[in-house]
């Protein structure tokens, strides 16, 4: 057995490697994949060359108690910065199931486990999870259970979409996404992205991938993809940061580049301010401090009791349809860029009831 200080470490990786359904992993795919997770496990190590793996694949399935059984296939690959489809030879292990260090989970882990999956079971409302209600009875848990918390769901037609997705982000694989766009439910759009997070807003859950082309940041609503494709040969990207973060300043997915981080200031009745303490329209919303306060009462004498809130996001359709949705209940006071929208939004909307009369 290879006696250097990294060998166990590297057997682990190179174990769940191969065993790996969802990559197709070349010599040289395996190489780069264990220095990455070599250098993130000890930064001051030099990582190792080709050749190294190759001897312990050989270790595997010759010299070792293990005799692991690997097979060597051909698939089609793709250079993502060439743009280039090329013939790749790719190794894994004969049985998907297959591992060097499988164990039996002990009594104390197993009857853990199935505590926890009787926990998650009770959720409901989230599609495709037959997989762990299968588990869950199959570690002696309870089927008659009753279902303590509910989620609100926009039903799927695809209901495999969701898991599918979830399976590409997590297994870290570029898809080619086929789409339609609702202003032409016929025309069938095809994409290859880098799947990167789900996201729900408002009951629809959306996709927030870059396209691989350019990587720019795109997002699809799953109620208009048709399907996915994985693409296990092309090589994923990994956003350069938290994904997340991108949201923080905006209310729903849809991003605006160059739109400047506003400071809204809002009145709201007294008949509505409950819901909008309890249900804030953004994470930043705060009540308006008592000193400028009483200034905007003062400049808005109209605006009787209710109170003053302020948020700090960027402008995006979302932002405006929130605001609006409050009816007269809610109005802005600044900034006048966000005034004039929602302004303009309901003399559309007037215009749009005086046609019909």
């Amino acid at each position: 057995m290879p006696t250097n200080k990294n060998a166990m470490t590297r057997f682990k990786i190179l174990d769940e490697l191969l065993s790996n359904r969802h990559h197709n992993y070349s010599l040289d795919d395996l190489t780069e994949e264990i220095n990455k997770r070599l250098s993130e496990l000890y930064p001051d190590t030099n990582g190792v060359v080709r050749r190294t793996i190759e001897k312990d694949i050989y270790y595997l399935e010759y010299e070792g108690p293990f005799l692991a059984e690997i097979e060597r296939y051909t698939v089609s690959g793709y250079n993502y910065d060439k743009q280039k489809a090329y013939s790749k030879k790719c190794l894994r292990y004969a049985n998907p199931a297959y591992s060097i260090f499988k164990q039996e989970l002990t009594n104390d882990e197993e009857s853990l486990l199935r505590e926890t999956l009787s926990i998650i079971g009770q959720f409901d409302g989230l599609p495709n999870f037959e997989a762990l209600e299968r588990l869950r009875l199959g570690l002696g848990a309870k089927s008659s259970a009753p279902r303590i918390i509910s989620f609100s769901k926009n039903p799927i037609e695809n209901t495999n979409l969701l898991g599918e997705i979830f399976t590409a982000i997590s297994e870290k694989q570029v898809v080619q996404v086929c789409y339609h766009k609702f202003s032409n439910i016929q025309k069938v759009h095809e994409i290859n992205v880098l799947p990167y997070l789900l996201k729900e807003y408002n009951r629809r859950w959306y996709l927030i991938a870059a396209a691989e082309s350019d990587g720019k940041l795109l997002n699809f609503s799953l109620d208009r993809i048709d399907g996915i494709n994985a693409l296990p040969s092309h090589k994923y990207v990994e956003y350069d940061g938290d994904i997340n973060e991108r949201f923080e300043d905006i209310i729903g997915v849809t991003f605006i580049e160059d739109s400047p981080l506003y400071k809204i200031v809002f009145w709201v009745s007294n008949q509505s301010k409950g819901y909008v303490s309890t249900k804030p329209i953004h994470e930043s919303q705060r009540v308006v401090k008592s000193g400028t306060e009483s200034i905007l009462r003062k400049n808005n004498p109209s605006l009787h009791e209710g109170c003053f809130f302020m948020i700090e996001c960027k402008y995006n359709y979302e932002l405006i349809r929130e605001l609006t949705s409050f009816g007269e209940d809610l109005i802005v006071i600044e900034p006048n860029e966000i005034r004039t929208k929602i302004i303009k939004r309901i003399q559309n909307m007037y215009h749009g009831y005086c046609l019909e009369e």
